[in-house]
């Protein structure tokens, strides 16, 4: 890859890590502070658990996938480790995604049982679920599902006095089958069927209850259909934005090296990033409860700043104006002097 190709590369790579890290950023604080009591209700815990994966994602991802590109040499089992930590923030938002999706199918379906059954004691349990399964499955490639022959050739030459560590790429450590057939058939394409057919099944349903319902109902049924719109676009993006990734992965499986070029590879990286940097835009425009806690999060800062502004103008003003009267009071001792020792033997 030519060098003005890598530096074009890292630039967009470190914009959309500052965009994931300041939008999830305030996802998270219009969630949990703008929307009272939202906590408590799944979908919005589900939300944030999505959120904080984004916000990781900038944090950890990016610049781990700048770094896991042969730029820094180190011990395999110190690459492998760091590669499976993109591994399990990619499937802490896909299970975060269906954990949403079983929540708005159960909501419909099942009104009458969803608040004894959706609790917030269970659905703290549910996104603690759904970090486990992601910590054990993107850490699978750590009990053995790895590149045996290029960690096998780099521990033996671990025993010559001239050893130095080898270049750290994901791909020298991570293994394509793994990546095809366990990471992509199994821990993506299957929760995404799944979802496919859970939003079918909720847009199904909120249709043919449209038409059978009175004029006071619909109006609860089409926010629901509003939400579940939003919350499949989610999906929609996420598909999007990831599945090209793997689809490349597929073909460097079956056709070899030759058959993605770099720049086609980086720009596949790239994509996936970006849909951490695109969900809080789709939160804004979509999902109304979070739109209006980004314009109460926002104007509560204006208002912080302007405080602070009014406070700093109100001391500067009573400093310069006593400032003033001392030097008058100064300017009048020395200009009448004898009135001055009257005064202050009357004060005396």
């Amino acid at each position: 890859m030519a060098e003005w190709n890598w530096v074009a590369y890292t630039i967009l790579e470190v914009l959309i890590a500052v965009a994931c890290c300041l939008g999830n950023t305030l996802v998270v604080c219009a969630v949990c502070v703008g929307i009272r009591d939202s906590l408590r209700e799944p979908t919005f815990c589900f939300l944030v658990s999505l959120a904080v994966a984004d916000f990781l994602v900038g944090v950890a991802a990016v610049p781990l996938a700048i770094l896991l590109d042969g730029w820094v040499n180190m011990t395999p089992d110190l690459c492998l480790l760091l590669s499976c930590v993109v591994l399990v923030l990619t499937q802490a938002s896909v299970l975060s995604l269906l954990a949403i999706a079983v929540d708005r199918y159960l909501r419909l379906h099942t009104p009458h049982r969803y608040k004894a059954v959706a609790t917030q004691q269970r659905t703290c349990l549910a996104v603690s679920v759904c970090w486990i399964l992601s910590c054990l499955l993107g850490f699978t490639p750590l009990f053995g599902w790895h590149n045996y022959s290029t960690l096998a050739s780099d521990s033996t030459n671990t025993s010559s006095p001239s050893f130095i560590s080898p270049p750290c790429t994901f791909l020298s450590v991570i293994s394509l089958p793994f990546m095809v057939y366990f990471n992509f058939l199994g821990c993506v394409m299957a929760p995404l069927l799944v979802m496919t057919f859970l939003y079918i099944r909720i847009f199904w349903s909120l249709q043919r209850r449209l038409k059978d319902s009175s004029p006071q109902a619909q109006a609860s049924l089409l926010r629901e259909r509003r939400l579940a719109c939003s919350l499949a676009l989610v999906l929609i993006l996420f598909a999007g934005c990831w599945i090209p990734l793997h689809l490349m992965n597929c073909l460097l499986l079956f056709h070899g090296p030759k058959a993605v070029t770099q720049g086609t590879l980086y720009t596949g990286i790239l994509l996936s990033h970006a849909n951490s940097a695109v969900n809080p835009v789709v939160y804004a425009y979509r999902i109304p409860k979070i739109q209006q806690a980004y314009s109460q999060t926002w104007s509560r800062l204006m208002r912080l700043n302007c405080c602070h502004g009014d406070k700093r103008v109100r001391r500067s003003i009573t400093g310069h104006k006593s400032y003033r009267d001392d030097r008058d009071d100064d300017q009048e001792g020395r200009l009448h002097p004898n009135t001055t020792k009257q005064k202050s033997t009357v004060m005396f």
